[in-house]
């Protein structure tokens, strides 16, 4: 079977392609590291040719104006246009858990419009929702920063690995589309306020973590559940102390 990876230099990117070679797949790697811009539409024919599936792990440089919906719209389009050409047969995409109730944030809506288009598009597809990786929770941390603290809601979060995202996106890939979107998440429940300070903790930050139910989240107001899945049809195994 032959995948190709559009966003392969990234951080989810390198991890879907080891995880796509250790499922002994032929992967493409398509990013502007490799000569390949889905803005652009640069080598995005090339990378497609022959592929039995794409898996769309891209994602903006900007997370706060309009410059996201302008990445997501374009780029989307562009790839389900190459990846009709080409008749690829499976069209796999990672978005958000919460996306459709996160539409207040700029990002978040973006993210909505990519779904959106995936869906018009009429071309077998699979989307995955995913909850935040463990691996960008420093970047939720800074960007909570507020003078000397961090304010952060109680919002309940199930994290999950980079890698157990990888590893899921791998057996979505290898299976047939689902038409449909599906959710997956980490196997253990946290408040946002409560990982922040077990995060600045280990890594000896003295900032304090205050409570605040009315911080923002990528300008987004939380309910409790806003960042949980609904139906988590996949746990990733890594824990918070892993």
């Amino acid at each position: 079977m032959k995948v190709t990876v559009m966003g392969a230099s990234g951080r989810i990117g390198t991890r879907l392609v080891e995880s796509l070679r250790q499922a002994e797949t032929e992967v493409v790697l398509a990013s502007p590291t490799f000569g390949v811009n889905s803005v652009t539409r640069e080598g995005l024919r090339t990378s497609l040719t022959g592929a039995d599936a794409v898996i769309d792990v891209t994602n903006a440089a900007s997370f706060g104006d309009d410059s996201a919906l302008e990445f997501f719209r374009t780029s989307t389009r562009n790839l389900l246009a190459a990846a009709a050409d080409a008749e690829v047969g499976h069209y796999l995409a990672l978005s958000v858990v919460g996306t459709p109730r996160l539409v207040e944030s700029d990002y978040f809506r973006a993210k909505m419009v990519q779904e959106n288009l995936i869906r018009a598009a009429r071309r077998p597809y699979t989307i995955v929702h995913s909850t935040q990786f463990f691996e960008f929770l420093s970047g939720v941390i800074d960007m909570a920063a507020d003078g000397d603290g961090i304010r952060l809601p109680s919002a309940s979060v199930r994290p999950i690995a980079a890698d157990d995202v990888a590893d899921v996106l791998t057996r979505l890939a290898l299976e047939p589309p689902l038409n449909d979107t599906v959710e997956i998440a980490g196997p253990e429940r946290f408040a946002l306020d409560e990982i922040a300070r077990m995060l600045v903790a280990a890594n000896e930050d003295m900032r304090p973590v205050i409570t605040d139910e009315t911080a923002r989240y990528y300008g987004v107001e939380l309910n409790d559940d806003t960042l949980l899945p609904r139906h988590p049809a996949h746990v990733g195994p890594v824990r918070f102390a892993d």
